[in-house]
């Protein structure tokens, strides 16, 4: 059953408390942007009061990019006919849903780009931005508006109205019922198995013959099922020892992009723009990936063999992440910290990929830096 177009209900309707938060309140969708955020919210404003969806409000939001945008929260349904609620809070924004009597908490200063979390169904939601100025909690409807607390009840199911009967000239006369089929007795089934085809296996003398060996007395060996992969000697007596090249864990597939989302600039002197995963390591392999998502291999100096051979991989970011390039760690030896713009180091987690800002650097140690910057 779908959800009504508004997140109202009868008897609690959605309230504020006044503050200098800009909040954006539409059907589906609610943004809350700081006071320095004036342009951002008029241009967010305009995409919900057009009608724009989750996903489109989110452009939006991040249509100037992050770097400019210290907080915001987006709280909202990516499917409007059903009751999933998605939340993003990015910054000194706290919030709290209520589902099915328990409460849960999500703080926007726990993550370098945002906190994501998806709820099944919310009764209540409540958004606070820091500071909360003192006043009476006043009804709001859709609309631009300035916040320092926002409180509202999930929309209450409506029953879907039946449909109203056809007219006896227009209705169709329901088919004959087909009779049951009647059980099949012992003896039918005897008579079945009597008359299905009989399957005669060849015997042995009737097999093919097996072909005689090569030349020499070795015997040919059969084609393997698949190509072998492909081996570099040159890489052979490279590995460190210590990583496990080319068994990284799984990382989320990006889409085929048709222009860059970033460019890497090594501090060797190396410039590459990432397209496609770009995998940075003393010496590089690709054996974990799939062949049409071959990646581009990029060779790192390492005098004290700090830097593993298989270090770490940059590619387009999916989902959340789209039109942003992520850095995920491949389970190096010595790790990989990110300096983000206007943030403290962050030592990557193997596996779990990491959104990059433009002005971010990667610091793969021995003292190579990767700098990212707009394509």
């Amino acid at each position: 059953m779908s959800e009504p177009s508004t997140w109202e209900r009868e008897g609690a309707a959605r309230s504020f408390q006044p503050g200098d938060w800009y909040a954006v309140l539409g059907p589906h969708v609610v943004v809350l942007l700081p006071p320095s955020q004036r342009q951002r919210a008029a241009a967010t404003w305009s995409a919900v009061d057009a009608g724009a969806g989750f996903d489109e409000v989110l452009d939006a939001v991040l249509a100037d990019g992050l770097r400019g945008l210290p907080a915001f929260a987006l709280v909202g349904r990516r499917d409007p006919a059903r009751s999933a609620v998605t939340a993003l809070l990015r910054g000194p924004v706290r919030a709290s849903f209520t589902a099915d009597g328990e409460t849960v908490a999500v703080d926007g200063d726990a993550a370098v780009t945002w906190v994501e979390r998806t709820f099944a169904t919310v009764q209540e939601m409540v958004l606070v931005a820091e500071p909360v100025a003192a006043g009476p909690q006043l009804p709001a409807g859709d609309g631009l508006v300035r916040v320092s607390r926002l409180q509202q009840p999930a929309a209450a199911a409506v029953p879907e109205p039946l449909p109203e009967p056809l007219p006896e000239a227009l209705r169709v006369p329901e088919p004959e019922p087909e009779p049951a089929p009647q059980e099949a007795s012992g003896l039918d089934l005897v008579e079945e198995l009597l008359t299905e085809p009989v399957v005669v296996l060849p015997e042995p003398d009737d097999l093919p013959p097996v072909p005689p060996p090569a030349p020499g007395g070795a015997a040919v060996p059969p084609p393997p099922p698949f190509p072998p992969p492909a081996f570099d000697a040159d890489q052979a007596g490279d590995h460190d020892g210590l990583t496990e090249t080319g068994r990284g864990p799984a990382v989320e597939p990006s889409p085929a992009t048709s222009r860059p989302v970033a460019r890497l600039a090594f501090s060797h002197g190396e410039t590459v723009d990432v397209d496609r995963p770009v995998v940075i390591g003393r010496a590089p392999e690709a054996r974990r990936f799939e062949p049409h998502d071959q990646p581009r291999l990029v060779t790192v100096p390492s005098l004290h063999q700090e830097i593993s051979a298989t270090h770490v991989e940059v590619r387009p970011g999916a989902g959340a992440d789209h039109g942003l390039a992520v850095a995920t760690d491949l389970g190096s030896t010595n790790g990989t910290v990110v300096v983000q713009p206007g943030l403290g180091p962050e030592e990557l987690r193997p596996g779990i990929p990491v959104q990059l800002l433009p002005g971010a650097v990667i610091d793969l140690g021995d003292g190579v830096t990767v700098h990212v910057t707009n394509p």
